[in-house]
């Protein structure tokens, strides 16, 4: 064979991760305003006492942080796409940065879980009025982070049929929403503990606010973990893609999946390798013609094996 007529059985492994993902830029635009309202926050709940507001300030900071990692991971694995020393692309970049930011995640809420436990030991007084003022301006900052990162399904099918859609989200976006998400409860909780200060004299709601803020940051940081920590150990992608793979190459009696392995390589996208035993096998080709093309499945390797004629296959 001349090597001329090798690019027909050749691919790119870009899989489309050097195109810039509609999430990229609605990030960027919500790091800078929660950077600032962080900022805000933070010296706001230094000068005026309040371990919650404080703690909200804390923990738009830890998001801050973890979104300006999934922005550098758009853009990094959209640069290095093309590049070969990836064996499937940069699309794991994504993975990598949210584990990053998890771990920070987990130090912000143990930092803000110790001083708020010190402050509910040892309490100050609060300047009430003006923490209010910025709790509010907090909250609305959160309110339109959220508008702005909303996640919309309709645009994240990209032709699925609606029982398989949820495994093609942008799950860096999902994530940067659902912190953002979180942000705005914190600020409502811290903006319910000023009020109870000053109208019930309930002091002690602040600190415990704190203290509910840093659960609500080490559960998200936990839940992250877990997922991150999955796809960077390749761990076997969803059941019910790989079902469907195995249905659609069982179809016939003879055809059976002996060895099946899928794993995430990027947002939303798979790569499989199937070892099949047939006693009549079709070729690698048809096989791969009967999986569904609505799977994310970018990489495809099937090896066949012909089964012996007195070889029996239970179906298992």
């Amino acid at each position: 064979m001349h090597t001329d007529d090798l690019h027909v059985w050749q691919h790119s492994h870009t899989f489309g991760q050097d195109m810039k993902r509609p999430g990229e830029r609605r990030t960027l635009i919500v790091i800078a305003v929660t950077g600032a309202m962080m900022v805000v926050e933070i010296v706001a709940g230094v000068l005026t006492g309040s371990m919650a507001l404080l703690a909200d300030g804390l923990h738009m900071a830890s998001h801050a942080g973890a979104l300006s990692l999934n922005a550098f991971a758009y853009v990094y694995a959209r640069r290095h796409a093309h590049d070969e020393d990836f064996s499937f692309g940069a699309g794991k970049v994504n993975a990598l940065g949210g584990f990053t930011g998890a771990v920070l995640l987990a130090l912000f809420a143990l930092l803000m879980a110790w001083a708020s436990v010190g402050r509910l030991l040892h309490p100050v007084p609060i300047i009430v009025d003006q923490a209010l003022l910025v709790a509010v301006l907090g909250l609305a900052v959160n309110g339109a982070s959220v508008f702005i990162l909303r996640v919309d399904d309709h645009h994240d099918h990209h032709g699925l049929d609606d029982s398989h859609h949820t495994h093609h989200h942008d799950h860096n976006l999902k994530a940067a929403y659902l912190h953002v998400l979180a942000d705005a409860l914190t600020s409502l909780l811290a903006i319910v503990a000023l009020l109870s200060a000053k109208y019930l004299g309930l002091t002690w709601m602040d600190p415990v606010v704190g203290i509910i803020g840093a659960i609500l940051v080490s559960s998200w940081s936990l839940g992250l973990l877990r997922t991150t920590s999955g796809i960077l150990l390749d761990k076997q992608g969803p059941e019910s893609i790989r079902d469907r793979i195995r249905n659609s190459i069982e179809q016939d009696e003879d055809s059976k999946v002996t060895d099946l392995h899928l794993w995430s390589i990027g947002p939303s996208i798979y790569a499989v390798v199937i070892a099949i035993v047939a006693h009549d096998p079709a070729t690698p080709a048809q096989y791969k013609e009967r999986i569904p093309k609505n799977l994310g499945l970018v990489h495809i390797a099937i090896e066949v094996h012909a089964c012996p004629s007195g070889g029996q296959m239970d179906g298992n």
